[in-house]
């Protein structure tokens, strides 16, 4: 991607350097299973991290990064700042005023309206504080243990986390998560699928919006991002770690669903071709 020269976001709090620990409380073994699962790349731990009842307190550490970490800082400030101009463009044309959500960078565990965050989960949305998290070092595990690597394929890991905050703003994400706590384990997967999906559309509108005001995609870009959603995929992932699939189990999607709804976005880059809700769920 091209983005010198591009302004960085200032709706960032870098907490990196800090070290917490959990108090007062915790997470049961079962809760840590769960909210993993629920987090990984997307999901809202609200519901599950709340009933634990945890809280952090965190201490400054004596840090020095070094220039690669500083430059993936200032890459995903500039990519939230780039999300900030397409989302503010595109509310406004449906008379919407948008309310950018900020980013915390952190690295190995912080505190989250939501509950304690560790590295382990993944970047994540919270609703409670419209925060997206993020530990960096997520970018280098992308590309040692599944292959995803370039540019865009880790804007669009931030792009989506930022989905998931504009259905927020619409009212989605409570409509969503309000079915899911009414219905059984299969169905409220499905609902999670429709979700993670759609977020994944919203990332390409973000990546066609972005290019049309930027000309930041370069040879390659649109690729390794496309390549990146269908290595993220529920049952890419789940042959890679067990060997075999249980489509229930499914929350985020296939790997061609997921490959499928990203490049639909890039292609439309509007709100109106990406309601995930209003497709059967065996034709999405």
């Amino acid at each position: 991607m091209k983005l010198e020269g591009r302004r960085e976001s200032t709706n960032v709090e870098d907490r990196r350097g800090m070290s917490g620990g959990a108090i007062a409380g915790g997470l049961g073994g079962g809760a840590i299973i769960i909210a993993l699962i629920v987090m990984l790349l997307g999901g809202d731990p609200t519901s599950v991290l709340q009933q634990a009842g945890t809280s952090q307190t965190t201490e400054q550490t004596d840090v020095t990064f070094t220039q690669e970490e500083q430059e993936l800082a200032s890459f995903a400030k500039k990519i939230l700042a780039g999300t900030e101009d397409a989302w503010t463009a595109q509310f406004a044309k449906y008379g919407y005023q948008y309310q950018a959500p900020k980013m915390v960078l952190y690295s190995g565990v912080t505190s989250s309206g939501c509950g304690t965050a560790n590295s382990q989960v993944g970047p994540f949305y919270c609703s409670a504080d419209q925060t997206v998290y993020i530990d960096l070092s997520f970018f280098t595990t992308m590309k040692r243990q599944i292959g995803a690597d370039g540019d865009l394929a880790y804007a669009y890991v931030i792009a989506h986390e930022v989905g998931h905050h504009v259905q927020y703003l619409l009212g989605t994400l409570n409509k969503a998560h309000q079915k899911m706590n009414q219905s059984n384990k299969t169905v409220a997967n499905q609902y999670s699928v429709r979700l993670e999906l759609q977020a994944d559309y919203y990332a390409g509108v973000w990546a066609n919006n972005d290019n049309a005001r930027y000309k930041s995609l370069e040879a390659g870009d649109i690729e390794r991002a496309l390549d990146c959603a269908a290595k993220i995929g529920d049952d890419y992932l789940q042959k890679k770690s067990q060997g075999y699939v249980v489509s229930d189990s499914f929350t985020h999607g296939t790997a061609q669903q997921r490959y499928n709804w990203l490049k639909r976005g890039m292609t439309y880059g509007d709100l109106e071709h990406g309601n995930t809700f209003e497709i059967d769920y065996n034709k999405l």
